[in-house]
């Protein structure tokens, strides 16, 4: 069974540990990744305040989760669209115009909230329009990155992209928390539309003579069915995206749980709000710089993080006190990213380079375009019987769906738990079965 092609294959799993910063050689990548972790901070901004100005106008956290929805509903129905469009265009300009359209969604909510004007279905509106631009933007930005480092830097860099957004994410939501409670909602709006001249300014600084040229596919028929037969065939692909799809559909609903812990259990203001927010960044960040590190994407690691993010959100929705139910955060975040991670750049690297826009489209759509169906289900669930129970039945559902693709790996792989308890010998291992055949060799090395 093969998993690609050419340098982009799948590494086998003695590969070493690399720098922690490898990727970061690249003129190129440095100026993307400088001008991403400006864009990342005021899209955190933007969605703190988003999140908190929907919930003060309706007082309803069921009305934060259909604003999610909308968000992300672009990528449900349409993702894998935006695949192959990444796919067919050259990935720089198609960036530039993505990101200008992001800023000016920005600016759009920031002129109606400062002029005083905004209402709930302002909000809806530009969260909707975000998200038809995030379908197209989203793949552009996965693959672009093999372009810029070229497949020995791209597992560091997919790991430095997610460290990227989380350092963001460290400082957005409690800038957000300052602004909001000081001026309001409004002047984080426009800070995240200005911030986009950051991304755009290091596009076009770009050196073309040193991206690593990657084959554009031509435009024809069925590339789309193409793509999922790809996948379909595939099961150290098919597995990893169902996993992710069902932690995002129902594991990260964190804009609902934590306003409604906010309010409702703790009875709070916006900066509390930002603090979670910050607290959980903080563990996402610790878990994208570990990851930086490893040589190898292992399903295993992936399949053992998924099931220890949905047991830890299941008992945290318990804490009897704030400040337990804070520190929970950091790991919390730090299980969450990894999964993330892990799933991102196993994916990447078992995918052949001229299928790599739809695929990590699918991958895209099944772990935000699962929202729209989630949250508003998790909304619902929340108002209805209170945050606990709500965050609760989101670890829940991603530990059993942990607990399935796992037992899944092992059946289809044929593959086997070994444990041996004998010093200095590695304690616990996937080894393959009696009835492993030739045709699962590729998931064996990958598990």
């Amino acid at each position: 069974m093969s998993t690609g092609s050419g340098a982009d294959s799948a590494p086998a799993p003695t590969t070493p540990k690399q720098s922690m910063f490898s990727s970061l050689r690249n003129r190129n990548y440095r100026l993307f990744a400088s001008g991403q972790v400006v864009s990342n901070t005021g899209t955190w901004m933007q969605r703190i305040a988003q999140d908190w100005l929907v919930l003060s106008l309706t007082g309803s956290a069921s009305s934060v989760g259909f604003t999610i929805a909308l968000q992300f509903l672009p990528m449900l129905l349409f993702g894998l669209y935006g695949g192959v469009l990444a796919d067919r265009l050259p990935k720089r300009p198609l960036l530039l115009v993505t990101q200008s359209a992001m800023g000016l969604t920005g600016l759009a909510l920031a002129a109606l909230t400062l002029s005083g004007n905004v209402e709930v279905w302002h909000v809806y509106a530009t969260a909707f329009v975000g998200g038809l631009v995030t379908v197209v933007d989203n793949p552009a930005r996965q693959t672009f990155v093999a372009e810029m480092v070229g497949p020995k830097d791209l597992r560091n860099a997919v790991s430095l992209n997610s460290a990227n957004f989380q350092s963001a994410r460290l400082v957005g939501p409690a800038v957000a928390g300052v602004l909001i409670t000081a001026v309001g909602s409004g002047y984080a709006f426009l800070l995240n539309g200005l911030s986009f001249l950051a991304p755009i300014a290091g596009l076009l600084m770009m050196r073309m003579s040193e991206l690593h040229k990657v084959e554009r596919t031509p435009r024809g028929k069925g590339q789309l069915r193409e793509g999922l037969r790809y996948v379909a065939g595939r099961p150290e692909l098919i597995w990893p995206i169902v996993l992710v799809g069902f932690i995002g559909t129902f594991g990260f609903n964190f804009p609902i749980w934590l306003s409604a812990f906010t309010d409702d259990v703790f009875h709070e203001g916006a900066g509390t709000y930002g603090l979670l927010n910050t607290l959980m960044a903080a563990g996402s960040l610790a878990g994208a710089l570990l990851a930086a590190r490893r040589g190898t994407s292992r399903l295993r690691l992936l399949v053992g993080a998924a099931l220890l993010f949905g047991v830890l959100e299941a008992v945290t929705a318990f804490a009897p006190s704030f400040w337990m139910f804070a520190a929970m955060m950091v790991p919390i975040g730090m299980f969450g990213l990894t999964v993330n991670v892990t799933a991102n750049s196993s994916v990447q690297m078992a995918t052949d380079p001229a299928m790599r826009g739809r695929v990590m489209a699918l991958f895209m759509m099944v772990f935000t375009g699962g929202t729209p169906l989630g949250a508003p289900l998790l909304g619902w669930i929340t108002d209805t019987y209170g945050a606990r129970i709500g965050f609760a039945a989101g670890g829940v559902i991603s530990a059993v769906a942990a607990l399935g693709v796992g037992a899944l790996l092992l059946r289809v792989g044929g593959l086997r738990p070994k444990v041996d308890l004998r010093r200095g010998h590695e304690h616990f291992r996937l080894v393959p079965s009696a009835r492993a055949g030739r045709r699962n060799k590729d998931l064996v090395a990958v598990a």
